[in-house]
This record gives structure tokens, sequence and C-alpha cells, in this order.
């Protein structure tokens, strides 16, 4: 019922649902980088720097409306908190696609594959309770996502223990160990980004109910 009285300025929820969306683009992107041949690697790293700066706009964007906005939908922290969150996401999966240029590394591994198709996986439902915040009736649809994120996250650490456990033991390259490392580590973390965003939005639904 909160929802239905709830004072808000209608360009942040235009603002969050465009940046979530940028989001899932990447992770898209970077799904299929996973899988591209040498050649067309650098097109979708470019694809990616892309969205990281049409996210950066939209961040910039929401930030200055907050400053000039007196009602707004919600916590002005947690506007911030959301939008900031977002956009950790964004550049996460950024510096991965840029670090698998930078270490030239032509071929991914199963392992590297599996983090991204979780990525995508947590992005989506990212999209799906940002998508929802402008109505807080879904508050159990929200809570109910909310715990995907969480154990897609967990799902992510789990396979990343065992991708590291794998390279460690099986790479007899040093140079190669470090690389991958550096991969499955910040294929990790946009996880953990994702969940960061799912705290703060499960936080304002605790707020409104």
């Amino acid at each position: 019922m909160f929802g239905r009285f709830m004072p808000r300025e209608g360009r942040f929820f235009e603002y969050f649902n465009a940046h979530a969306e940028l989001v899932v683009q990447a992770a898209q992107q970077l799904v299929a980088l996973m899988s591209a041949g040498p050649e067309d690697m650098p097109a979708i790293v470019s694809t990616i720097d892309g969205l990281e700066t049409r996210a950066d706009k939209i961040t910039h964007e929401t930030v200055a409306l907050l400053h000039t906005t007196f009602i707004t939908p919600f916590d002005r922290d947690a506007i911030h908190a959301l939008i900031t969150d977002l956009d950790d996401i964004v550049d996460s999966i950024q510096d991965v696609a840029e670090g698998i240029s930078l270490y030239n590394i032509r071929r991914l591994t199963p392992d590297a594959v599996q983090l991204a198709e979780l990525t995508l996986s947590c992005t989506e439902r990212v999209s799906r309770i940002v998508g929802l915040l402008d109505n807080m009736d879904q508050a159990a649809d929200i809570r109910r996502t909310c715990r995907e994120i969480e154990q897609l996250e967990s799902d992510c650490d789990r396979v990343m223990r065992s991708a590291l456990g794998r390279v460690f033991r099986d790479e007899r390259d040093p140079l190669q160990v470090i690389k991958m490392k550096a991969i499955y580590e910040g294929l990790e973390r946009i996880t953990d980004h994702c969940e960061d965003v799912s705290k703060v939005v499960e936080g304002l639904v605790l707020e409104s109910v």
C-alpha cells in the first residue's frame, strides 16, 4: 500500500531502468566475448566500453538530478548508493573485458564461460528488481528476486574457488595462472556488485512496509 502514496520524481526511475538495461547488455557482451574468436574480441571489448560510457553518463545525470530535486522517491543516500552500485557492475564488466584484451587471452576456459553466464543471470535479476522499484506492491517479488541474486553470488563464489583450484593444479605456465586468477576474480566481483544492488533495493522494501 505504501508504494501508492510514495512521492516520486519520475526521472529517477527512468534513469535506474536505463542503467539497469545497460548492465544487462554489458553482461550479454561479456558472455559473447567468452566464446569469441581472437578476430572478434576487439569489437566486443569496444562495445562494452561504449556501454560503460553510456552508463557513466546516466550516473552523472542521476547525481545531478539528486542535487536539484526537492522531493525524491526515497532516501537520497539510497538513491546515490543504488546508481553507484549499478555503475560498479558495468565498470567491473569493463575491467574483465579489458583484462582479457590486455593479457591477450585467446581462449577462455569453461570455468570462465560458466562464471560469465552466472553474472548474466545476476544482472538480469538486478534489472528486474530495479524495474519493480516504483511499485512497492510488488515487494514480495522483489524480495524473492533478491534471494535469487544472493544464491547466484554464492554459486559464483563456489565456481570461482573450483576454477582457481583447477588452474593452480593443472596450469604449468605461471603467467597464465596470474592471468586467469585475475579474470576469475574479476568475474566474481561482478556478482558481488549485483548483490550490493539487491541489498540497497531490499532495504528500500523493508522501509516501505
